[in-house]
């Protein structure tokens, strides 16, 4: 079955989240190549978000595949992914599992290189987006997550809903990196994947300052200190970076103060998604500018020049 230009994968593995898997890919796409997992936020169509969002047209563009993950109905009214739930975020289990599941899927049947995997998400599908990172760091090479949620700050769905709407900012960044510690279980890792964080300034769903506690959180896990590395603004934006300065940041916050719930998209740019309910209308594409981050641009550059 197909949607556009996705199609749906059915019998992917035990799926205990009862999650849709779709994928795409365009023709021909060598063995070897990236593979995104793209996540929608509450009451969308995972395809119509895929495409609006601009990550069809960059899949094609960078030769990379994409898995396209959709929620149902029947596990959550708002068809919002379960980001706060212990059993569907959890290793092994329910959503995140089905998840998972789907990854080994897509990536035999594409021959993506499982050194490179990333995922991201917004809204509902960014707090499912933190939880994987959380959950598989192992498998990921890097995030994005946009108008999402830190790891661990909810557990039920009311204390979701109270999250969203005003951040807890009084938790050390220490207790903030052992909640995502604390769904890897493990006390110590040498890596994590680099994450990139996106977030509205007039969002009236998700609180701005959880986007504050997210970097709070990444950076933690990474050994960053409080300051960042780079702080700069350029059209009204705000791009904030850590890391080490012989490397690709660690992690990274963009503040866009004139955005509210959305994510964030040039239509003005061919490829760069198009506005509709959710997506937003900026001066820059969040997917372009997260697969800078992920150097799936650098990536599409060299492959470019050994074909001179």
């Amino acid at each position: 079955m197909s949607a556009g230009c996705v199609s749906e994968v059915v019998g992917f593995g035990s799926n205990p989240g009862a999650l849709r898997m779709l994928v795409h890919a365009r023709a021909r796409l060598p063995a070897g190549r990236p593979l995104v997992v793209v996540l929608h936020g509450c009451g969308q169509d995972a395809a119509a978000f895929a495409n609006a969002s601009g990550w069809l047209a960059l899949a094609d563009e960078l030769g990379f595949a994409l898995l396209v993950p959709e929620q149902v109905h029947a596990n959550n009214r708002g068809r919002c992914f379960n980001w706060f739930r212990p059993d569907d975020v959890r290793r092994s289990g329910g959503e995140a599992m089905s998840i998972r599941q789907m990854l080994r899927v897509a990536v035999a049947r594409y021959g993506s290189d499982p050194r490179r995997i990333y995922i991201v998400g917004f809204s509902a599908g960014g707090g499912m987006a933190a939880a994987m990172l959380a959950a598989y760091p192992a498998v990921f090479a890097a995030g994005g997550i946009v108008a999402g949620m830190p790891v661990g700050c909810a557990q039920t769905q009311v204390a979701a809903m109270l999250h969203m709407r005003r951040a807890n900012m009084s938790r050390s960044r220490q207790a903030l990196a052992g909640d995502v510690r604390a769904v890897t279980q493990a006390r110590s890792r040498r890596s994590w994947p680099r994450v990139s964080i996106w977030q509205g300034g007039r969002d009236r769903t998700v609180d701005p300052a959880n986007a504050e506690i997210l970097a709070a959180q990444w950076g933690e896990l990474h050994g960053q200190d409080t300051a960042p590395r780079t702080d700069n603004v350029a059209s009204g934006h705000r791009h904030r970076t850590w890391g080490r300065p012989d490397r690709p940041p660690a992690v990274e916050i963009w503040t866009l103060p004139a955005i509210g719930h959305g994510f964030p998209v040039d239509a003005s740019l061919p490829g760069s998604g198009r506005t509709s309910p959710y997506l937003a209308r900026a001066d820059l594409s969040a997917a372009r500018q997260i697969a800078t981050f992920w150097l799936l641009n650098n990536d599409h550059a060299k492959r470019a020049a050994l074909h001179r």
